[in-house]
């Protein structure tokens, strides 16, 4: 602020000085005060925080590709690729079947003489569904299981009878339903599970004697009152000349590593091959994984001379120490084998490189080879995994150091939040003081306006002596 004293005409002024009157900008003023204190420490959280969220960034790149690789490696390793079958069927209306890994190549020839069949039998005929049967207890065997049933006469309809078979929690294994016909209304029993041993009796006693026109009796020559629609039986079959029967249609025990899902008597032929496709996809997966990690690594340590760039994790020792344990493990020895031997080749800038037709060779014959390879306690999916489970994971190294980096940015949101209270409490001061400072600029210009005045009218009054 400059205030200048000298001769002056009666319409200039003794005094000059920046104030409200004169134009101070205390808004302004006091802004850029602040915003030069608050540079250098606000340049080092937002250098750290940016550091930090690339660190983050890239760490969870590398992260996502071990993981990935982790679960490629799995099939391998527990042999589910390497167990696939495939299945062909020489008369698919006779049956179907699905392998399971225990499943060994060859064929089977199956001929089906009985499907297994679940017991249905008929009442007599009733005028209706209405119509009354009589009352007492009614009793229904399936095996060791059965139910009975009191029927008394406000429950003894044809209709009443089957809701009370059906809605019983010691239904052994029965339904029934009414069917109507031309010579009228009958009950109708099926067994809801197939097999000679799941066929049912039924007895009456008490009440009137109503009730006997639904008892069976499968000892009995006469006097039934249900006749047999089909009978229960098992299923029967050979499998290359040798019998077999099960009361069910699903037969998982018939052939090692084989369901039979019979359809139809007749016969038919199941022929159990190696299935290479999925062991195939799974190696070229692996492949394609661990080439996509040493990707990752390259732009991540990448430095750009021209530009002065360099990758987020360049030169750090846990991705370098991850990248050379993974080479030296593709490229060692497991179980007396190398990755070679199936036509994977270790290439001089860090991929994998896979012959197609050298694995299919090392796949043929069930793919003992690749089995090995990778199975095991010395094979490459024990070395891997360990090595896997260290970096990835909850416990893993890389979760730890994200978890480091994100308490660090927890730290520095606190010390953001210091640095913006400190700067509101500078702005306030500083506010403060320079509105003080403006005040006495208004009072000295008001002063300064007075003593011109003053001494303008004095000069006039010198004149006009």
């Amino acid at each position: 602020m400059a205030i200048t004293v000298g001769s002056t005409s009666s319409s200039s002024a003794l005094f000059s000085a920046a104030g409200i009157g004169s134009g101070l900008d205390v808004e302004t003023l006091v802004g850029q005060l602040v915003a030069a204190k608050k540079k250098p420490q606000q340049d080092q959280i937002d250098n750290q925080t940016q550091k930090a969220q690339t660190q983050i960034s890239a760490l969870g790149q590398v992260s996502a590709a071990l993981a990935a690789l982790k679960s490629a490696l799995s099939p391998l390793s527990d042999g589910s690729a390497l167990a696939a079958h495939s299945v062909a069927i020489g008369d698919s209306d006779v049956l179907s079947t699905t392998a399971r890994t225990d499943a060994v190549n060859g064929t089977y020839k199956i001929d089906v003489t009985k499907l297994a069949g679940a017991m249905k039998a008929s009442s007599g005929a009733f005028a209706d569904s209405d119509a009354t049967v009589g009352t007492g207890t009614l009793t229904i065997a399936v095996g060791d299981k059965q139910m009975s049933l009191d029927i008394d006469s406000a429950h003894a309809s044809l209709a009443q009878i089957r809701d009370a078979i059906n809605k019983s929690p010691d239904n052994p294994g029965v339904s029934a339903t009414i069917v109507t016909g031309t010579d009228g209304a009958h009950l109708v029993l099926r067994g809801t599970r197939t097999g000679t041993d799941n066929g049912f009796s039924v007895s009456a006693s008490g009440g009137d004697g109503g009730l006997a026109a639904l008892s069976y009796d499968p000892n009995a020559a006469s006097g039934n009152g249900f006749t047999v629609i089909d009978p229960a039986q098992d299923a029967e079959y050979t499998i290359d000349g040798l019998p077999g029967h099960s009361a069910g249609n699903s037969i998982s025990t018939a052939i090692d590593g084989l369901t039979l899902n019979l359809t139809a008597e007749g016969t038919s032929t199941v022929t159990i091959s190696s299935d290479t496709a999925k062991a195939t996809s799974a190696v070229t997966n692996l492949v394609n994984t661990y080439n996509s990690f040493v990707g990752i690594y390259k732009n991540l340590t990448l430095y750009d001379a021209a530009t002065e760039t360099s990758g987020a994790l360049i030169g750090d020792a846990t991705l370098n120490s991850i990248k050379s344990t993974l080479a030296a493990v593709m490229g060692g020895v497991a179980n007396g084998g190398t990755l070679s031997d199936i036509g994977v080749t270790l290439q001089l800038d860090g991929t994998l490189s896979l012959d197609s037709g050298k694995l299919s060779g090392a796949l043929s014959g069930g793919g003992a080879a690749v089995a090995s390879l990778f199975g095991g306690d010395g094979g490459l999916g024990s070395k891997l995994g360990s090595a896997l489970d260290k970096w990835v994971g909850s416990d893993g190294i890389l979760e730890t150091r994200a978890d480091n980096l994100n308490k660090q940015l927890s730290d520095l949101d606190d010390r953001q939040s210091e640095l913006d209270s400190r700067m509101q409490a500078l702005t306030t001061r500083y506010t403060r003081q320079f509105s003080t400072l403006d005040t006495l600029l208004t009072k000295l210009n008001s002063t300064s306006s007075y003593l011109t005045q003053q001494f303008d009218a004095l000069t006039a009054a010198n004149k006009n002596k």
